[in-house]
C-alpha cells in the first residue's frame, strides 16, 4: 500500500491535471453516486487534500469527492475523451476540455458535504498528518508520551493511522534506523534527547519522502535526497556500522534492521534531516520514475 508521501504526490499530479478547469464529463460506477454526474458537470477542481492515504477531491460547489484506495485503488492521467485499455475496472471519471483523471478499483468512494467530511468516521479516527507543515515536533514529542501511546511498541505505534497519518511500513523502518531504536521500544523507555531525535524524524523522513523520492541529483551532498537505508536491504551493509542487514516480521509486517545500530545518544547531535530537507531543487536534477505512469493512491 502507498504511504502518505505518495499519496500527496498523486495528489499532485492530479490537481496539475485538471485544477481549476470547469469539468465536461462526470462518471461514476457506483449507482449511489451517479445522480451527482450532472450536478459536479460545469464546476471546478478547486484542490485535493489528503489525510494520511485518504485524498479529498474538492469542488467549488463545495462537495468533496472522499476516495481511500487501500490496496487496489489507482488513479491515471490521461488526455480528454481517452479510455486507456485496462483490466481494472473503473470506478470514477473527471474530465475537463484537455485532461481526465481516472480512478480504478477502488471501493471506498464516496461524495461529501462539507459536515459529512468533518464527521466521517476515517477521517475522524486518524491522527494529525506528518505532510501538514503546521505540524510540529513538539507536538509530535507531546503526542509520543500521552497516555494513549507511550506504552506501545514502535513496531505496531508507527504502522497506526491514529497515530500519524501517512505512516507506512518503508517510513517505519527508515524512520527507527535514522534514530537508532528497535521496533521494540515505547515512547515511556526514552530519554528527553531520544524522543527529540524520534519526533523530528517523524516528521523531517516522510517530508523527505514526499520532496525527493525517486529523484537522483549528483550534486546533492550526501542524505540530501530521500532513498532507502535498510528497507528491502537485506543481506547488504549498514552504511552507518557497517554491519549486515536483516530482515524479520514485526507486527505482521516485513522489517528492516542493522542489529549493530549504534546508540541514539551518538546520533542525536548529528541528526540533520530538517537542514536537509531545506535543499532547495536544482536544475541537475532528473527523474527517474514516470510522472505520467499510474498513479497509486
Amino acid at each position: 500500500m502507498p504511504e502518505g508521501s505518495e499519496i500527496r504526490r498523486a495528489a499532485d499530479k492530479l490537481e496539475a491535471a485538471i485544477k481549476g478547469e470547469p469539468l465536461t464529463n462526470v462518471w461514476f460506477a457506483f449507482p449511489q453516486l451517479q445522480p451527482y454526474q450532472t450536478q459536479l458537470i460545469g464546476q471546478r477542481v478547486t484542490h485535493i487534500a489528503t489525510r494520511g492515504k485518504a485524498l479529498l477531491t474538492h469542488f467549488s460547489g463545495g462537495l468533496t469527492l472522499y476516495s481511500h484506495n487501500q490496496l487496489y485503488g489507482v488513479w491515471r492521467v490521461v488526455d480528454a475523451g481517452v479510455e486507456p485499455q485496462s483490466n481494472r475496472v473503473l470506478r470514477v471519471r473527471l474530465q475537463t476540455a484537455s485532461k481526465a483523471i481516472l480512478l480504478y478499483s477502488a471501493s471506498d468512494i464516496d461524495i461529501l458535504t462539507a459536515e459529512q467530511v468533518a464527521n466521517h468516521p476515517f477521517l475522524l479516527r486518524v491522527g494529525p498528518d506528518v505532510l501538514d507543515m503546521t505540524l510540529t515536533a513538539e507536538q509530535v514529542k507531546a503526542r509520543l508520551l500521552s497516555a494513549k501511546f507511550r506504552n506501545r511498541q514502535f513496531s505496531g505505534l508507527l504502522l497506526d493511522q491514529a497515530f500519524l497519518a501517512g505512516l507506512g511500513n518503508y517510513l517505519r523502518v527508515e524512520i527507527l534506523w535514522q534514530v537508532g531504536l528497535s521496533g521494540k521500544r515505547k515512547a515511556a523507555e526514552l530519554s528527553d534527547s531520544q524522543l527529540d531525535a524520534l519526533a523530528h524524524a517523524l516528521l523531517d523522513i516522510p517530508r523527505l519522502s514526499y520532496r525527493t523520492r525517486g529523484l537522483v541529483d549528483d550534486n546533492k551532498h550526501h542524505g540530501a535526497l530521500f532513498r532507502f537505508k535498510v528497507f528491502h536491504r537485506d543481506g547488504e551493509r549498514c552504511e552507518r556500522c557497517g554491519g549486515i542487514i536483516e530482515k524479520t516480521t514485526l507486527s505482521s509486517r516485513p522489517f528492516y534492521w542493522c542489529p549493530r545500530m549504534p546508540a541514539l545518544s551518538r546520533l542525536a547531535g548529528d541528526f540533520s534531516m530538517k537542514r536537509v530537507i531545506r535543499h532547495k531543487k536544482r536544475a541537475s536534477r532528473r527523474v527517474f520514475y514516470d510522472p505520467d505512469s499510474e498513479i497509486n493512491a
